[in-house]
């Protein structure tokens, strides 16, 4: 009879838990900020909303697993994602002791595979019209909304939202979707022109009105630049005054 390592007596000693990751997926389409969701095709909550997860396998980091399912559902990899937090409450999920470690991404909707997504019965919701959903995601996706818009202001993250190409009307409804507010137009033009790593393209997207609107790309590679010499991005539209309620708050 083989004896046991005591290092194998240690580990079998312990309780084994399930780890599970669950992807906050945003995305914006040019009007609103949007969620990617699905209807749980299995029991318990069989036909309730809910994120888009799944279990980190033996072979890969939580990170690994997030980024296999943003690929099998978008066909993007390489898209903006962050862990968020480790939901741990004993009773989050009824069918057995799951720990998830939930993430945000940004993807552009757009550059999305729409098949991939119907095959795999996703789809977008508008944030303002979510319908409820299972266990603990309600919780995951308001932490995400806070993170977001703490990073609005401190980092240029929104630009993984938006075409490569934008206008500064593009760039101001996607803050105020994520803010559930209005900006004053002038000064969230002098914030965002202010920075400096704004390139005008001198093209006009004549789409939206008869003037039409000039064409901007955000200058990565000066934002690298200047966050290399400690100059960091920090914009201050949120010190601008409050125009209407935020319902997330």
């Amino acid at each position: 009879m083989i004896k046991q390592s005591n290092q194998e007596k240690f580990y079998q000693e312990h309780d084994r838990h399930y780890v599970a990751v669950d992807c906050i997926i945003f995305g914006f389409d040019g009007n609103s900020l949007k969620l990617l969701i699905q209807k749980r095709k299995f029991e318990p909550e069989l036909n309730a909303f809910s994120l888009m997860g799944g279990f980190v396998k033996n072979e890969e980091s939580a990170m690994d697993a997030a980024n296999r399912i943003l690929l099998q559902l978008t066909g993007l990899a390489d898209v903006y994602l962050e862990q968020l937090y480790c939901f741990t409450n004993v009773n989050r999920d009824s069918a057995a002791r799951t720990i998830s470690i939930a993430y945000f991404a940004l993807i552009n909707i757009y550059q999305s595979n729409k098949l991939l997504v119907e095959n795999h019965g996703a789809f977008w919701v508008d944030l303002n019209h979510c319908p409820k959903l299972i266990f603990d995601h309600d919780a995951m996706v308001q932490l995400a909304l806070q993170r977001l818009r703490l990073k609005f202001i401190t980092e240029p993250i929104a630009f993984n939202l938006l075409s490569n190409e934008f206008t500064l009307p593009n760039l101001q409804i996607l803050y105020e979707a994520v803010y559930n507010r209005a900006f004053d137009k002038r000064l969230f033009r002098r914030c965002f022109l202010g920075t400096g790593l704004l390139i005008n393209l001198n093209v006009k997207d004549m789409s939206g009105s008869k003037k039409g609107a000039f064409l901007y790309q955000f200058d990565h590679a000066k934002y690298v630049q200047l966050y290399n010499i400690g100059l960091y991005f920090n914009l201050p539209i949120d010190k601008q005054p409050r125009m209407k309620v935020d319902k997330f708050k």
